[in-house]
């Protein structure tokens, strides 16, 4: 059947365009059973360009083709089973020459296309491999697509080739071209839906190639149009398908004589087109368009690789700034300042022309954005529809009539809630979609009109869309929507945490307050029983006056230093120095106190409950025990255990007879409680008749060991004079990392006055890895945290070249440091001492330093 005369453009939507009862002039048909016997029908040029009797319905394939024609095209039948992939023989010799031929069944029927054989018919393999090896290194989607179209442009001889992209509303936006150079450019122009109708693009999805030979739309009749059964002929996977009269009038009125597509289909949806014009006729042989089909293909494949790709490195990417988002969070104190501080990051996780934070009633914004007067009622409105999930929109004004009055900034948002009430959301915005559009074709052209009307020319086709699209924003991606579900996922966290912490905080606020004040009273109380004995002291027999005074005052000193370093080590301390500080106002007369052990360093917590414990032993001690008569005697010994538990043994003897307490007082359940409860340790207390012992279990995780590092690198420093250490330093290169400028400065010129005068200075890791390609250091040090990151990945570089290393570092971060690198490890601020110390440590790991 013919369509012209039934089809307009109020119906043009449906028209039967598998249907067309009619093939185009550059081939001839031949219709036969399934099994390629008896011929049932024929394009009307069949036997003019086959060379064949003009009656041929109703006989033998073989008696119409002959008998090896016919054999050949039986066994291409065999062969295939897909419509969609015909099977092919090129060059077939039949009277009236040689053709290319496809054969594929449709329903119950065989149907053969025969086209003059082209030039070059056996070679469409290297032609497709020759397209393919140029694209299939490509990374970028961008690169992709414009170098396609200039591959195409080369490879097949039209005159345009653009690559087009659908829409997910049907339309479609060129977004790359190669052309000839006097015409003008359609690249960035959008085109309706309702120019490619849906029936068209079902059928470009299930074929991938279409070619029109000639827009001037000239027919060949199959005959009969219709068999017995009244059924027309299904040519929905035929190339030589006659096209709709109103795309060809289309085509005409653009001046375009021929053309052809290539599908682009990505996980089984039409993407776009590979979209081919030439502005005279022209017949793309069967080996070409064999070789545009697979090269179509995989573009496709390629095309949808690259699209995950992109997809994952962009939620790969919102994730590691999810993660680095959450680690901030954890220790801000105001999460509300933090998320208006942190807008600007969000905006980069997907693409938009505004973001805002409407938090607890307050707006913060940036970019292209409501007017704030309208916010309260744009949150209202989400709440009252998203039902607390994501809600996105690209059309705000068809759901909310208000915002047609701010539509020039903002048509499409995206919201995303951070509680299960509807109050608080991260708002993206995204501006009118037309606004963008960027107009390259030449707006003085004018194009014909056809009986159709002036609807079938671009220009009018694109003033229909901009109709279509107003007020509407480039529609939110499922991707896009992925991402906003991540983004909420972790924003809910972060503040659900922050609102339990402060309900937690108060509950807690009483109790602690009551604790502190108990505690506090306890401590004044045992300050002054220490002070009261100390004064109460009685004067050695002949010494002055001015020596007890002096003596007194440096006893109360060194207990104020005692109680000073529980508030004051922040980053932890040293075991030793927190016992020395605590006995030192007992050291006089005639008693004993006896300290061994090696150097354990605790973290803040540890040292924070061990000098309250050793305080309240020291005082008892003082006020009971040992250390309240003068030849008492007091040992304290600690060590550490194959599981680096620090075991801490406390000894009294000499002092009054010891009984056990009948009721236990604050400083006992101190002393009882505090390591078992605080640290996950053990408290043990035994009451013998001479004196106490008791026995204190530290867990390894609050243990450090950086003292015993800085100790081990002095006593090198002493093993060598000072010529042979100026000897030594004088020729080292050494590579320091440290991110903060003066800090660095201060080393460099520290290492400067030791001699170490060959100094590589790097910021970060990635700047010190770069400089490791082109220099080999004798030492490094690396200072552990570097801001944004740390420096184990140079370690790690390091220790393959075998190049010494040592850590620097505040106590509080050595926990980062793996246990596989034996490396040093010296406080920040730096000293020189322990820093030469350490550098000749590691040195006389890899070779001996001379001994004084």
């Amino acid at each position: 059947m013919t369509t012209t005369s039934e089809v307009d453009l109020t119906n043009c939507d449906r028209e039967p365009i598998h249907i067309p009862g009619s093939i185009q002039p550059c081939g001839a048909l031949l219709v036969s059973d399934a099994s390629g016997g008896i011929v049932r029908r024929h394009s009307a040029n069949l036997p003019e360009m086959l060379g064949l009797p003009s009656l041929v319905n109703g006989l033998r394939l073989d008696q119409v083709l002959g008998d090896e024609p016919a054999h050949a095209l039986r066994n291409a039948l065999a062969t295939t089973v897909d419509p969609a992939r015909p099977a092919l023989r090129m060059g077939l010799c039949l009277p009236g020459g040689r053709f290319d031929v496809s054969v594929h069944r449709k329903d119950d029927q065989a149907i053969m296309e025969f086209e003059p054989a082209s030039p070059h018919s056996d070679q469409p393999l290297e032609t497709a491999r020759m397209l393919i090896s140029r694209i299939r290194s490509i990374e970028d989607i961008s690169e992709l697509i414009e170098k396609s179209a200039r591959l195409i442009f080369a490879t097949l001889g039209y005159d345009r080739v653009m690559i087009y992209r659908f829409e997910h509303d049907g339309a479609g936006k060129v977004i790359s071209e190669y052309k000839r150079r006097d015409l003008e450019s359609f690249k960035g122009q959008y085109f309706p839906a309702s120019d490619i109708p849906k029936q068209a693009r079902a059928l470009y999805l299930s074929n991938t190639i279409r070619i029109i030979c000639d827009a001037r739309d000239i027919r060949i009749p199959i005959i009969p149009e219709r068999d017995e059964a009244g059924r027309p002929l299904d040519l929905s996977h035929a190339h030589l398908r006659s096209v709709s009269s109103i795309h060809c009038e289309y085509l005409r009125n653009m001046g375009v004589a021929a053309s052809m597509s290539i599908s682009i289909v990505v996980d089984g949806e039409l993407w776009g087109l590979i979209a081919c014009h030439h502005y005279q006729p022209k017949s793309l042989g069967l080996s070409q368009r064999v070789a545009a089909e697979m090269f179509g293909e995989f573009f496709s494949m390629h095309l949808g690789a690259l699209k995950q790709k992109q997809i994952l490195e962009t939620a790969n990417g919102a994730r590691r700034s999810l993660d680095r988002f959450l680690q901030q969070a954890s220790g801000a104190p105001d999460i509300a300042i933090l998320l208006r501080q942190s807008l600007g990051d969000f905006a980069r996780f997907m693409p938009c022309d505004g973001i805002g934070l409407w938090l607890d009633g307050h707006w913060s914004g940036e970019g292209l954005l409501p007017p704030e007067s309208a916010m309260a009622g744009i949150a209202d409105f989400v709440g009252s529809v998203s039902g607390g999930r994501i809600w996105a929109t690209d059309h705000l004004s068809l759901h909310l009539p208000q915002a047609e009055d701010y539509a020039e900034n903002v048509c499409g948002v995206l919201a995303i809630p951070l509680s299960q009430r509807p109050r608080d959301y991260l708002f993206f915005f995204r501006r009118e979609l037309v606004r963008t559009l960027n107009w390259a074709g030449n707006p003085d052209k004018l194009y014909e009109t056809g009986p159709m009307g002036e609807r079938l020319t671009p220009r009018r086709s694109f003033a229909i869309w901009k109709e279509t699209v107003h007020r509407k924003a480039q529609r939110w991606t499922e991707s896009e929507r992925e991402i906003a579900e991540a983004i909420r996922s972790v924003l809910v966290e972060v503040v659900l945490h922050h609102n339990e912490l402060l309900a937690d905080e108060r509950g807690k606020a009483d109790v602690r307050q009551r604790m502190l004040n108990e505690e506090l009273n306890h401590r004044v109380k045992n300050i002054l029983a220490v002070i009261k004995a100390l004064v109460g002291h009685p004067v050695e027999e002949g010494r002055r006056i001015g020596d007890y005074v002096s003596t007194l005052k440096g006893r109360i000193q060194a207990l104020a230093f005692a109680h000073d370093q529980v508030v004051r080590s922040g980053d932890g301390g040293s075991l030793k120095d927190l016992m020395e500080a605590e006995l030192r106002p007992y050291r006089d007369g005639e008693r004993q106190i006896r300290l061994s052990g090696g150097h354990v360093w605790l973290d803040s917590r540890g040292f924070s409950v061990m000098a309250l414990v050793l305080h309240e032993m020291a005082t008892n001690a003082a006020k009971y025990g040992a250390l309240a008569v003068q030849r008492g005697r007091l040992e304290i010994g600690w060590s550490q255990d194959e599981g680096g538990n620090c075991i801490l043994t406390w000894r009294e003897a000499g002092g009054p007879p010891v009984t056990a307490p009948r009721r236990s007082g604050f400083g006992t359940v101190l002393i009882d409680r505090s390591i078992p409860y605080e640290l996950g340790g053990e408290s043990r207390i035994q009451y013998d008749a001479d004196g106490i012992v008791a026995r204190f279990v530290i867990p390894a995780r609050h243990i450090h060991g950086t003292e015993a590092a800085e100790d081990e690198a002095e006593s090198v420093l002493n093993a060598a004079s000072p010529r042979e250490i100026a000897g030594i330093l004088a020729d080292l290169e050494l590579l320091l990392v440290e991110d903060q400028m003066l800090v660095a400065a201060d080393v460099e010129s520290m290492l400067s006055d030791q001699g170490i005068t060959k100094i590589t200075t790097a910021p970060s890791s990635a700047e010190a890895l770069r400089q490791l390609k082109r220099m080999t250091p004798d030492v490094a040090v690396l200072d552990v945290n570097l801001g944004s990151g740390t420096s184990l990945p140079i370690a790690e570089e390091l220790s393959r070249l075998g190049v010494p290393f040592v850590f620097a570092t505040g106590y509080s971060d050595q926990s980062v440091i793996p246990a596989s690198f034996a490396a040093p490890v010296v406080r920040k601020p730096y000293e020189a001492t322990a820093l030469i110390g350490a550098i000749l440590r590691v040195l006389a790991a890899r070779e001996p330093v001379p001994s004084a």
